[in-house]
């Protein structure tokens, strides 16, 4: 943990790892995946199992050759590693090394007293506050403190109280109402 660490603050400051590397790292292995998603997928050794750029498409699921259509909606990366290895095994291949990266986030959106509203790419460890700066800020009607979010994983739907320093996940909907003065 501690040799982690220094190769980590090592990185750091050398320019080498990117400060929200680790966040990416964590927040990749608990995503869930759905519709809008863009993963690459890699076999080793095999090329023509192996493509730079896969997006999910409205149900969630890709075709893949030999095996036909993948359910990706609500698994992680790793899950579809291992079902693609489980899959592959045997009939096609012997030891199937294969390695799945999330490469484009589904996006959000933001609606209400922004400048610019609409749907923008997620980047893990998005707060409210930079998703306001990606849609060009505030109007000089928006209430900071009258802003709500929609979960995408939320079933029903509910508007939930939102601040400033709210984390955003992919697919959430931000709307900022009007101050009123």
């Amino acid at each position: 943990m501690i040799l982690r660490h220094f190769i980590l603050v090592l990185g750091l400051s050398l320019g080498l790892i990117l400060p929200h590397s680790s966040v990416l790292a964590e927040s990749d292995s608990t995503y869930k995946l759905a519709s809008g998603d863009v993963v690459s997928i890699s076999v080793f050794g095999e090329p023509d199992l192996s493509f730079e750029e896969v997006r999910l498409n409205d149900a969630g699921i890709f075709s893949y050759p030999f095996i036909g259509e993948v359910r990706a909606q609500g698994k992680t990366a790793a899950e579809i590693e291992r079902i693609l290895t489980e899959r592959l095994e045997g009939d096609y291949l012997v030891d199937p090394r294969v390695s799945v990266s999330i490469l484009k986030y589904r996006e959000f959106f933001i609606s209400g007293e922004v400048k610019t509203p609409g749907g923008y790419p997620f980047q893990p460890g998005l707060t409210l506050r930079r998703a306001v700066a990606l849609a060009g800020g505030l109007t000089e009607r928006a209430s900071e403190s009258r802003i709500t979010i929609i979960r995408d994983q939320d079933p029903k739907r509910r508007p939930e109280p939102a601040t400033l320093d709210t984390m955003v996940m992919p697919g959430d909907t931000i709307t900022i109402d009007q101050g009123f003065f």
